[in-house]
């Protein structure tokens, strides 16, 4: 039996979904500027340009809100770096590469939130801590896995997956934390190129290295 769609369910969740994403990303820019303390629900609905009312529709509370804010990210990761892998076939130096990139977008389309990862998380309850870093576990899962892979395959020569995807990770983050630098020179693709070239310099094994050459900043191998 066809199942019949509804369009009016269809149209209701799209705009739910994209009343979400402005409160989030209104969330995010208010406590970036003034910090999670200082935001009310009144300053975030004017921040959104909503009334209250139609906050609380969403989230509970203030802790609600900034829980979401973070947990976003890590949803947009849970995503985008499974997805970059898959594409990038089977080698895994390329896979680790395309979630290195992946990362960085999603840090350049949530920059405000993801200065709010260091800033505010402290703010949050145990609960709401564990729940960040049991998913921040999951996401970075894939990275260590390719890594741990090319390890295996003798391309890279590094001893410590885990190590190496928390660095790759940390310098994702690093876009966000020093964008106000980083943007005076370079646009996120030129800022993902440039370091997986300081990266994979350091990590790449010299007999595998002329199969890297685009990675490496040379040209591609014939």
């Amino acid at each position: 039996m066809t199942e019949v769609l509804d369009p009016g369910h269809a149209a209701r969740e799209a705009r739910a979904a994209q009343r979400s994403r402005q409160l989030l990303d209104a969330a995010a820019r208010l406590m970036e500027k003034t910090g999670s303390e200082a935001v009310s629900m009144q300053a975030l609905a004017a921040e959104a340009g909503v009334s209250v009312g139609l906050i609380y529709r969403y989230f509970g509370s203030k802790d609600d809100v900034l829980l979401a804010v973070i947990i976003d990210v890590l949803n947009q990761f849970e995503i985008e770096v499974p997805k970059a892998i898959a594409e990038a076939g089977s080698d895994p130096v390329r896979q680790m590469a395309a979630a290195f990139g992946a990362y960085c977008r999603v840090i350049d389309s949530r920059r405000h939130a993801a200065l709010l990862t260091y800033r505010e998380s402290n703010a949050l309850d145990s609960a709401g801590r564990q729940q960040i870093k049991t998913l921040e576990l999951t996401t970075i899962e894939p990275m260590q896995q390719a890594i741990a892979d090319g390890m295996a395959d003798g391309r890279l020569v590094a001893r410590h997956p885990d190590l190496v995807a928390y660095n790759l990770l940390l310098l994702a983050h690093a876009w966000a934390l020093k964008h106000w630098y980083f943007e005076r020179t370079l646009d996120i693709e030129g800022y993902i190129r440039a370091q997986l070239e300081l990266s994979l310099r350091a990590l790449i094994a010299p007999d595998f290295a002329d199969e890297y050459r685009d990675l490496l900043g040379g040209a591609p191998a014939a």
